[in-house]
């Protein structure tokens, strides 16, 4: 969960979005090299005096047409790499489809019968104490942690997109179209997000609600919500 005054990214909560804080960083390191170097180079230029004598440098204009050509090859293989991963859906344990709407959400537990349920923004004067205004639903998506989970994203009205920050999942809900991600959680707990895509009046009013827990607590919520 994000607070105020927070620069970073929130703690990740898969592995996915590891890599993608890993890369971050890693881009982040090499940009700042980039940039000292530049200003280093433009401070000198600025102190030393000119000079009147004009070289032929073909070494020069070789290493800085090499050097960054080696520079987008470091930034492009990691990335590339966790494209990939962000696409595999190998063998899940679980799959959930979530149909969005104007202005809430549906999902379906496609593993089980009859496990379907909308999820609603609660309104401000409905909310219990010490829970998030504008985040809280009444009907969490809950999910057992440490289980590759596929998600099956789509829409019935207008566009809508799925979105985790925490765990690093964001899928587009477009109508008449299934798009397909997936992602584990590596811990316990409740992760935030929210429609990324502007939907119409109120785009900012369809909360999502993740709740990650142990095999067996999954195992009661679902036989009970089902019988």
């Amino acid at each position: 969960m994000a607070n105020h005054s927070q620069f970073g990214f929130q703690d990740a909560s898969s592995p996915i979005m590891e890599e993608l804080v890993e890369f971050h960083d890693h881009a982040l390191m090499v940009a700042l090299a980039i940039c000292s170097l530049v200003l280093y180079l433009l401070a000198l230029m600025l102190m030393e005096k000119l000079s009147s004598n004009t070289v032929d440098a073909q070494e020069v204009e070789l290493i800085w047409t090499i050097l960054p050509a080696i520079v987008l090859i470091l930034l492009a293989l990691p990335s590339l790499q966790i494209l990939y991963m962000m696409d595999e859906v190998d063998e899940p344990d679980l799959t959930l489809k979530a149909i969005g709407h104007q202005w809430y959400w549906t999902y379906e537990y496609t593993d089980f019968k009859d496990l379907t349920f909308d999820s609603y923004m609660v309104p401000t004067t409905e909310l219990p104490s010490g829970h998030y205004r504008l985040l809280e639903v009444d009907h969490r998506v809950v999910i057992p942690m440490e289980s590759p989970i596929r998600i099956i994203v789509t829409a019935g009205d207008v566009l809508h997109s799925w979105a985790v920050p925490t765990l690093g999942v964001k899928t587009d809900a477009i109508p008449g179209r299934l798009n397909q991600t997936s992602f584990i959680t590596t811990r316990p707990g409740v992760f935030y997000g929210q429609c990324s895509e502007i939907c119409g009046a109120n785009h900012s009013y369809m909360p999502i609600v993740v709740e990650s827990t142990p095999l067996t607590h999954f195992e009661n919520w679902s036989s009970l919500l089902s019988s």
